[in-house]
């Protein structure tokens, strides 16, 4: 591949701040950062982050929004948590509740925004406080308290459980689903003819729509898919914590967009790569833990992500341009 074509990959500016942060905490942070049990902690870190951002890379593609994975993750937590510590279910069908649950939310989401055509950062926002709000007040009604703990107790010996908890290899099981997600999402959207509608959808979904592409179909089953995703990672969570808050996941929707948007996706749609989403959340899990370990008060993440968020959309967007005009 010759470098003019490999500006104009969607993820190339994304590896580049990748391996610009990477020497600079290398160099800043030192053996702490290097270390096994550092690496492991930011890949944990961006693992929570990359499960919820490759998925939506995907929506951003086709040009959609979704801003209620944050409360999904919430949400399901507590589905699963109060199912199982409150009601005796196993665990086994409070994850396959929990499923359900989320991929009913996600079809409404996109059908909603199909059918009335408002915008889904809309419809979305107004599913986010929909599913915090429905949350909270369930939760109170039934516990008196927003957390539900010691399910540890409960899922012992439950034949699910290996698939999210645990530590294969020596890493946590969030990583090996991030590593999973990425691959086969990033295969399907670069092989497969859903891939091609997903694209179609986000660039202009009236032509699409007259080639044959099912523009609907194809980003109901996107909302479907990032609703899934938050729900698979509350599973890791509550598993992993053997509790659920309703507050968990707050603001993870707009770290699973930043991840998106460093990642090179277009907020207007038709350009984007599953791989630079999951580069993206690399990136803010780096950022997290290397402040963290230079000393620095991690008060200032969210600064610095807001600045390489700017930096992301600014760079990426030069590099597009410029690889354009070199044709």
């Amino acid at each position: 591949m010759n470098f003019k074509k490999l500006l104009t990959r969607p993820e190339f500016g994304a590896f580049v701040a990748a391996v610009g942060i990477f020497v600079f905490f290398a160099a800043v942070a030192g053996e702490g950062f290097l270390s096994i049990s550092g690496t492991i902690n930011y890949l944990e870190v961006a693992a929570q982050v990359g499960i919820l951002a490759v998925s939506v890379s995907l929506l951003m593609i086709a040009g959609e929004f979704d801003l209620s994975v944050g409360s999904m993750i919430g949400a399901s937590g507590m589905i699963i948590a109060l199912a199982v510590t409150q009601f005796d279910w196993p665990l086994w069908l409070a994850i396959i509740v929990a499923f359900l649950f989320s991929l009913v939310v996600g079809y409404v989401n996109g059908w909603l925004v199909i059918k009335t055509r408002l915008p889904s950062f809309i419809i979305t926002l107004a599913s986010m406080f929909l599913l915090r709000g429905l949350t909270i007040g369930f939760t109170l009604l039934i516990t008196n308290v927003t957390r539900a703990s010691g399910l540890g107790t409960y899922t012992e010996g439950d034949f699910l459980a290996p698939l999210f908890l645990g530590r294969p290899l020596g890493l946590p099981i969030s990583i090996w689903w991030w590593i999973g997600l990425s691959l086969i999402l990033g295969w399907m959207l670069f092989r497969t003819p859903f891939g091609n509608w997903v694209f179609a959808a986000g660039g202009d979904a009236l032509a699409a729509r007259n080639v044959g592409v099912p523009v609907a179909r194809v980003k109901i089953s996107l909302f479907m898919l990032t609703a899934a995703s938050a729900t698979l990672l509350a599973i890791i969570q509550v598993l992993d914590t053997g509790s659920a808050d309703v507050l968990r996941g707050e603001q993870k929707e707009l770290e699973a967009i930043a991840s998106a948007v460093i990642g090179g996706c277009l907020l207007s749609g038709g350009y984007g790569s599953v791989y630079g989403a999951a580069i993206g959340a690399l990136i803010l899990g780096m950022v997290q833990e290397g402040i963290v370990f230079t000393r620095i008060s991690t008060d200032w993440f969210r600064a610095v992500l807001g600045g390489m968020l700017l930096a992301a959309v600014l760079l990426n967007n030069y590099l597009r341009h410029r690889a354009l005009r070199s044709r």
